[in-house]
């Protein structure tokens, strides 16, 4: 369910005439359907039930994205007009609200949902409590950065940019300041700091995810103790931010602009909120002084006394499979890989080998738990990757898409050497690392975790309807602009999979589909599919 309202959320940012309506309560959305999946976890936990899928829901949500695309295509050609028309952007915004709706009775049945949120009393209030909150705080904390703002951000704007200074001026004597403008940087290089890139964003995203874990968490965890970790979240993020502004100047007066701006810019503060989340997660569940040992469920009529849960005893019965490091890592370090990557790169990331270096050396490691799994495939496997490589081109087809990309002018401008091996690496890496790393995590894991909380117990042919279609979307949704085809694929090698209960199947399907491209991608110059 989460992954397809992501898919919604994704088609508001897309589509012009609807983002006008829904684009400004995403924030409102999101954070109370988290919020209410966080908190509602162990009612959901306890009251597993199979649910029906409402195929005939699903098809009408489809029928209704499908006017709505086809209302944005027109608009973008030929018929501009429809940019303009009040009758075309209502009936796409009455169009989405239904497809959003259709999804959520698709997925659960509407009998359910009354039940759900009548049994679950008053959560319903506080998740749109605060995601109200949120939607009301992405403002004024933004403000905080704005010249007009109010003497608390003034503050806070003066100590960061102090802070920044003092940090340079270890490294740059002649460092350059200007509160009045947020500008700071050197004669060489200097840059703006903008609402959006200011860092108060990720304070907030901190403070919510703080926040609600500790609400999670509460019965687990030792009050007031743990409520310091709070504050020291928050100044650790703050600290980050100071040192990728730092950073950005030194990265570009040293003669890299690009790689500061384009790279560094854009992952560095996704960087400093997962490190700070991490560890305040790691330290919230392995510090003695803020983790008990264990709590007392309350006194009921049938008991008088309140029974002891060790968390330990408990953490034991309910946790992971052993098995997941072994499917998620492999595509976790591809993860970790990029964001290194991206941040030391510009318009062209020339360490992309990086990529295939940390998952050959995650696989390695796991491959005496992966070597159990069934690696055999069908003459099936070749024949759909061929099917799903011809339904990746589609799009460019219908749409006559010549779009341009620099990565063919980049690896141009690189000695022969170079670039060989920076193709032979991205090739390698489409082949055989990214096919075994994501089938592994979507499939072999997500498709089936989603049945099963103990899913190395599943079978492949045993996975359901409703996990392939999640486990698709979210997969489809790591291949940004063309993330529709990529939910497309991820079905096929799902389906794949499902009707020959092996992965093997789906890993092959998918290294086909990869080969094509890459071979497309260096015989027609196409740099645009990479």
């Amino acid at each position: 369910m989460a992954g397809i309202l992501t898919l919604d959320v994704v088609l508001v940012a897309s589509i012009f005439h609807t983002a006008a309506l829904l684009g400004p309560f995403a924030p409102l959305g999101i954070v109370s359907y988290a919020v209410f999946l966080g908190l509602g976890h162990s009612y959901f936990k306890k009251h597993k039930e199979d649910l029906p899928f409402g195929a005939r829901f699903f098809v009408a949500h489809i029928a209704c994205i499908a006017i709505i695309w086809s209302i944005n295509f027109a608009a973008l050609h030929g018929f501009s007009f429809l940019l303009n028309s009040e009758g075309a952007h209502i009936v796409s915004r009455v169009l989405l609200l239904a497809a959003i709706s259709l999804t959520a009775l698709a997925c659960i049945p509407a009998q359910v949902w009354v039940r759900t949120i009548r049994e679950t009393k008053w959560l319903w209030l506080y998740s749109i409590l605060t995601g109200t909150l949120a939607w009301c705080l992405r403002f004024p904390f933004q403000s905080f950065w704005d010249s007009s703002s109010t003497a608390p951000g003034r503050f806070l704007q003066r100590m960061t940019f102090h802070s920044v200074k003092v940090l340079l001026r270890v490294f740059l004597p002649d460092i350059y300041v200007d509160s009045e403008t947020f500008i700071i940087g050197t004669p060489r290089f200097s840059i703006f700091v903008a609402e959006a890139c200011s860092g108060l964003e990720g304070i907030g995203l901190v403070l919510a995810f703080t926040v609600i874990w500790l609400w999670y968490f509460r019965r687990e965890s030792r009050f007031p103790q743990a409520l310091l970790l709070v504050p020291c979240a928050l100044l650790s993020v703050w600290m980050l931010n100071v040192l990728r502004i730092s950073a950005l100047v030194l990265i570009g007066n040293a003669g890299y602009g690009e790689v500061a701006m384009v790279g560094f810019h854009s992952q560095a503060g996704w960087i400093a909120f997962t490190v700070v989340a991490f560890a305040f997660s790691m330290a919230t569940r392995k510090l003695p002084w803020v983790r008990r040992r264990y709590y007392f469920l309350p006194s009921t009529a049938d008991h008088a006394h309140t029974t002891p849960i060790f968390l330990d005893d408990e953490d034991t019965q309910v946790g992971e499979s052993p098995l997941t490091g072994a499917y998620l890592v492999p595509f976790l370090a591809i993860l970790a890989a990029s964001f290194v990557s991206k941040a030391a790169s510009g318009y062209f990331e020339w360490l992309y080998p990086l990529r295939f270096l940390a998952a050959s050396i995650a696989i390695w490691y796991y491959w005496p738990e992966l070597k159990q799994i069934n690696w055999r495939f069908s003459w099936w496997a070749p024949i759909t990757g061929t099917a799903v490589f011809a339904l990746w081109l589609v799009p460019s087809f219908l749409t006559h898409s010549n779009e341009r990309s620099q990565l063919g002018a980049a690896l141009a401008a690189l000695s022969p050497v170079a670039r060989l091996s920076w193709i032979a690496f991205r090739v390698a890496a489409a082949v055989i690392t990214v096919p075994i790393a994501e089938e592994l995590a979507f499939r072999g894991y997500l498709a089936r975790r989603l049945v099963n909380r103990e899913f190395d117990i599943v079978p492949f042919s045993a996975v359901t309807i409703l996990s392939i279609g999640l486990s698709s979307v979210l997969f489809g949704l790591m291949h940004g602009h063309q993330w529709i085809v990529g939910i497309l694929a991820g079905l096929v090698y799902a389906g794949l999979m499902k009707w020959k209960g092996r992965l093997g199947d789906a890993v092959i399907a998918h290294a086909t589909s990869n080969l094509l491209l890459a071979i497309w991608v260096l015989s027609r110059g196409d740099w645009s599919q990479w």
